[in-house]
């Protein structure tokens, strides 16, 4: 299965970092921004996660939560979070569950050796609970302005 838009969006239930949990339901009835990213404290993904943070008021301001998602447990979210003061929900994957349902779970490539991962990849769900906007093997650099120029658009 995979995340396509104009498609619901698919099953999520996931501990987050302070002790949370975030459902699909959680993010219904509004816009809300799900991404899928490698590893914690990792350059691109910290990248990411500090640029979506500097966002935050932008995206708070049009009611969309961000919320983001690898397989890292929750100990270590609560541990990246604090290291860079981050203000995004950060939920566990630990075991792969929504990764293969949301279709980022995929073979990578790095320096001719092959290893399943997480792909990059950023969902933009409607107030009805579909797909508007999926990126996919994103790029790190103004990705998370793009997203709120989708969110803007909603």
């Amino acid at each position: 299965m995979s995340a396509t838009e104009g498609q619901p969006a698919p099953a999520l239930d996931l501990p987050t970092d302070g002790g949370g949990r975030i459902t699909l339901s959680d993010l219904q009835s509004r816009p809300a921004v799900v991404y899928f990213y490698p590893k914690d404290d990792t350059t691109g993904c910290t990248r990411e996660a500090q640029d979506f943070t500097a966002l935050a008021p932008d995206f708070a301001a049009l009611g969309v939560p961000v919320v983001g998602v690898s397989k890292d447990t929750v100990k270590k979210h609560d541990r990246f979070k604090a290291k860079y003061d981050l203000a995004v929900v950060l939920a566990s994957d630990e075991d792969g569950t929504a990764c293969e349902a949301w279709g980022v779970w995929v073979k990578k490539t790095l320096y001719g050796r092959e290893y399943m991962g997480i792909e990059r990849a950023t969902f933009l769900i409607d107030a009805e609970g579909r797909i508007a906007r999926a990126w996919r093997n994103v790029k790190v650099v103004d990705h998370a302005a793009g997203v709120l120029e989708a969110a803007r658009a909603l």
